[in-house]
């Protein structure tokens, strides 16, 4: 899949993962079916920027994370790219729901983890990642990022950025094949 057909599925990702969890029948998945999870849990609306203070999945993140992104997407808006949040912060609550749909549509618990983390691991969860479209948000930032300390950390999610402020003298870190190898997801 190239560059451009990966950030589009990103916010169609997420959407499908929390959409096939409520159809999960593992008992653990069944104390959030009593509960609809939304905004306040992170979800996203269509046409979100990291301007949109009132957002939770906005206003929850990180405050050097959010500095760095809002001076990135400024610097992409005078070239024409408007970057919008696609998935940023997440309760626990609605990151074991994606949980759930990665594995109900995998299959498997170990195919799952290689895009969507446990809520004691996300970094989403901690306010410290966020998935931007659309694809001209990821091939800009992807070009740039760096400069801002912002940092595509996973090979298969070109959507997801995390910040590394050392990137902005050396360049971002390599990147892992996917969160399975990220030894942060090993705890």
């Amino acid at each position: 899949m190239d560059h451009s057909e990966t950030a589009q599925t990103a916010a169609r990702h997420t959407r499908s993962l929390a959409s096939s969890s409520s159809s999960a029948a593992s008992p653990s998945n069944t104390r959030h079916r009593h509960r609809a999870l939304g905004q306040a849990d992170g979800a996203v609306p269509a046409g979100v920027t990291v301007f949109d203070e009132d957002i939770p999945a906005v206003a929850n993140l990180d405050p050097d994370l959010l500095r760095a992104l809002r001076q990135a997407a400024t610097a992409a808006a005078a070239d024409g790219v408007e970057i919008f949040v696609n998935g940023g912060w997440r309760s626990p609550a609605y990151q074991e729901q994606l949980l759930h749909g990665a594995v109900s549509k995998y299959g498997s618990e170990e195919e799952a983890a290689r895009w969507v983390a446990t809520p004691d691991t996300s970094a989403h969860v901690s306010g410290h990642a966020i998935d931007i479209g659309p694809p001209s948000a990821t091939v800009w930032l992807s070009e740039h990022g760096a400069a801002y300390g912002l940092c595509q950390i996973y090979r298969n999610e070109r959507w997801h950025y995390e910040l590394r402020p050392e990137a902005i003298e050396h360049g971002c870190p390599p990147m892992y094949d996917d969160p399975s190898h990220d030894p942060r997801m090993r705890r």
